[in-house]
């Protein structure tokens, strides 16, 4: 019987909660009315959710308002997480949270077509919630469990970065209010998250008060849908855009399953029939108020560069950049954002954006910019121009070249979030791109001079104004779209602008002769030589006067670093014309040349460009200078962008040859780069081959010479590199046969040489020297399985 009365009573609370209205039930919370109303309940500190849009499908993103401050981590304030188109879906006494598969569709006004798509692929249910109360269409569902959890898997990230074993701790979690709102048009919720472990690794040791307990906040916003008036414009692959992509199964099999389309702004004209026109709505962006100056200016005027692009493609004002307002939220949807981003080392900054996956329309574009970039540019331009003499003040030029870069950096990454993507080739094409990564350009006045008066760009290049064209110029009416768009790059390609990108630059073993990360000009040989030379002086004139009085001596050491290996990008620009192929994203009928090999003249110049930085007289540091640089002293320890040492807390002039020589002949003799070699010198016996290649290395190294001094053990630590690297190929299970069989060959009559030289020299240092290589090649043929290569 008291069974019977217990279920009677637990049935009237359930249909007491389930009948019971949203007012009755919320009349106590907090209400915030707007897109998607929900309420707070302070006294249990649940949040609930009211829901009337069902099947209306609606934009979700969660984000990272508040990280790490870990470059290498990657959690960084104000980074996007996962965006999805979501639609709520009500089954019984439960709603779901339903996000479509966009990825497969049939773009057709037949139901049943679309159905069979959408029932061959599957949906995700991202989550599910109870419903507790309703009003008129309208339910109440409680989401704080939905927010008050790891959204943004940082526990994932930190196990993925070996950073320890983490997990969401409840107990230490809630909600963060005062980032909680709502808006006509987006609802936004803020979470404070805990994440509780152990394991803790030295990036998050590094940067996290404690490390039982990591704290962060997590965003979640809920956003409305552009209309459907937006029209998409073909992806094409000449014109360096991001793309948006699906399969589309109601295309005729005729016609390609694939859609692509660039990702853009909505940019329409007040009046179509104008030259130029202001936009309905300009693009507009704000930057972080929490930036301060000479900064601040120098990132607005930077971003701001694009609207000459927007300009050149027929609008007028319609790209805009302001301060932040006060009362705006930096993660709210309706804000093109740029944020300066604080971390504890220096890291790269970058462009992304939130993009409506039905069409390409951008929503939101988001710039985040690393604050100590500014810095390491400033301590560049301290060892290139040693600018602290005695009694003297030094000039602004050191800030002017970190300005300039920071107003370069601010368009480059801004481009990023109206839809371009990197173009690596612009360097080789007068400067056409800001969406290239440029090289500072320093100029040589004098034997003893440097100039960084105009290290970088001010304007916005000829290539990105081509594109900008491209994706925003709205096409005249009666003309067919297709040809326009093809028309505007067939004419830039006339003018000699192209695109290249990532997948083409940033690879080590990468073929184009022209395409690459942080290099300057045409020819990569001449520039490697110039830039050789401006390194010279600079090395020459690197002393105390690098550093602020009062600062230890031993801290020049830091600006050392990227002076000496200031070459480095150029040599791996220079030896990608080695086995180099000049190519195009080339069309079926646009008339380019898809591929073609690079000139054996120009690769033999490249190659003696390269063996110059291995020399020995070009690596050594001067007696003065090593005179110069004690050990550390207590508080300024080196860290990662010091130069290592084999000769404990002294300075080691050594270690900076054997990193700068083993960067050149990890580029020269790379495995992709020589298997390309033995090919093209099939095809065509002009072509270099790999022994022609490997006898120059080793007669401009191991053969040469014995040097005296110093010298001589920059001498043999530029040799012990150029043995790892020909045994690394001999061994190297990744490289190409053909590759590992010819050094294999090369070591092999390397072993009559070493014995000849051994037995020929009379310096005790050197015969050691050649009998430690003769021990590498002779293990390589003896005992092939024992060989351990030396780092």
């Amino acid at each position: 019987m008291r069974f019977i009365v217990a279920l009677l009573l637990l049935l009237s609370f359930s249909s007491h909660a389930q009948n019971q209205s949203i007012t009755e039930k919320t009349k106590t919370m907090q209400a915030f009315d707007g897109f998607m109303p929900f309420y707070w309940e302070a006294s249990s500190g649940k949040m609930y959710l009211e829901i009337s849009r069902f099947n209306e499908e609606i934009l979700y993103i969660n984000s990272l308002p508040a990280g790490l401050g870990s470059n290498d981590i990657g959690l960084d304030r104000g980074k996007l997480g996962n965006q999805a188109i979501v639609r709520f879906e009500r089954v019984g006494p439960k709603v779901l949270m339903i996000e479509p598969n966009y990825r497969y569709r049939a773009n057709t006004d037949n139901p049943a077509e679309k159905a069979a798509v959408e029932q061959a692929f599957a949906e995700s249910a991202l989550a599910g919630f109870d419903i507790i109360a309703e009003e008129e269409g309208r339910v109440l569902v409680e989401i704080t469990n939905f927010l008050l959890r790891d959204a943004y898997d940082v526990g994932g990230t930190l196990r993925q970065m070996n950073q320890g074993s983490y997990s969401f701790d409840r107990s230490r979690s809630a909600m963060y209010l005062s980032r909680t709102k709502n808006f006509p048009k987006n609802t936004e919720f803020e979470a404070t998250i805990t994440l509780t472990g152990s394991g803790a690794g030295s990036y998050l040791r590094s940067v996290s008060p404690s490390t039982e307990a990591i704290t962060v906040r997590q965003h979640h916003s809920f956003v409305e849908l552009p209309d459907k008036q937006f029209t998409p414009r073909k992806f094409d692959p000449r014109a360096g855009y991001f793309s948006a992509s699906y399969m589309d199964y109601g295309t005729p099999i005729s016609e390609p399953l694939m859609q692509r389309f660039i990702t853009r702004h909505r940019l329409i004209k007040k009046n179509p029939d104008a030259a130029k026109s202001e936009a309905v709505e300009p693009i507009i962006y704000y930057l972080d108020r929490g930036t301060p100056e000479p900064v601040r200016s120098a990132l607005l005027e930077g971003a701001r560069w694009w609207n000459q692009a927007f300009e050149a493609a027929g609008f007028i004002n319609a790209f805009q950049v302001e301060i932040m307002p006060e009362d705006a939220d930096p993660m709210d949807v309706r804000y093109n954002m740029i944020q300066w981003v604080h971390r504890s080392t220096r890291g790269w900054s970058y462009g992304s954006s939130v993009t409506d996956p039905r069409t390409g329309e951008i929503i939101k574009g988001h710039v985040t910019l690393g604050s100590l970039r500014v810095r390491q540019d400033y301590m560049i331009a301290e060892g290139l121009l040693a600018p602290y003499e005695e009694n003297g003040e030094p000039s602004g030029e050191m800030e002017q070249m970190a300005i300039q870069r920071l107003r370069q950096l601010s368009a480059h990454e801004v481009g990023h979030t109206i839809g371009l993507a990197h173009n690596y080739i612009s360097s080789a094409q007068d400067d056409a791109s800001v969406m290239d990564y440029p090289h500072p350009k320093i100029r040589i006045m004098g034997p003893s001079k440097l100039s960084l008066a105009v290290s970088y760009d001010e304007n916005i290049g000829e290539w990105d104004k081509v594109a900008i064209r491209y994706g925003y110029e709205e096409i005249p009416k009666g003309a067919d779209e297709e040809q326009y768009l093809t028309s505007i790059l067939t004419d830039a390609m006339k003018q000699g602008l192209t695109f290249l990108t990532d997948q083409d630059g940033r690879p080590v073993g990468s073929a184009h002769p022209q395409v690459h990360l942080w290099d300057n000009g045409a020819d990569a040989a001449d520039e490697l030589n110039r830039i050789m030379d401006a390194r010279s002086i600079a090395l020459r004139n690197f002393g105390e006067n690098v550093i602020r009085r009062g600062m230890p001596l031993a801290t020049m050491e830091d600006a050392l670093v990227p002076v000496y290996l200031l070459h480095r990008y150029q040599v791996e620009a220079t030896a990608k014309v080695i086995g180099g192929m000049e190519y195009t994203y080339a069309l079926k009928g646009d008339g380019q040349t898809p591929l073609k090999m690079v000139d054996p003249t120009l690769q033999q110049k490249a190659l003696n460009a390269l063996l110059r930085t291995l020399k020995p007289s070009e690596l050594r540091l001067s007696d003065n200078l090593l005179a110069q640089i004690p050990p550390r002293p207590s508080g300024y320890a080196g860290g990662r962008e010091t130069f290592s040492s084999r000769t404990g807390i002294t300075f080691d002039p050594v270690a900076p040859a054997e990193a700068a020589a083993a960067l050149t002949v990890d580029m020269l003799l790379h495995n992709e780069r020589m298997a390309r070699v033995i090919q093209l010198h099939a095809r065509d016996s002009e072509q270099p081959s790999f022994f022609e290649l490997t006898d120059a290395l080793l007669n401009a190294t191991i053969k040469s010479s014995p040097e005296k001094g110093l010298e001589a053990e920059i001498h043999k630590s530029v040799n012990y590199q150029v043995m790892r690297k020909l045994l690394s190929l001999s061994i190297d299970t990744r490289t190409a046969p053909q590759v590992s069989e010819q050094a294999y060959a090369v070591v092999m009559e390397l072993i009559s040489d070493l014995e000849n030289l051994t037995k020929s020299t009379n310096d005790k240092s050197y015969k050691a020297h050649y009998q430690g290589l003769l021990r590498m090649a002779t293990m390589l043929r003896d005992e092939p399985d024992q060989l351990t290569l030396p780092p």
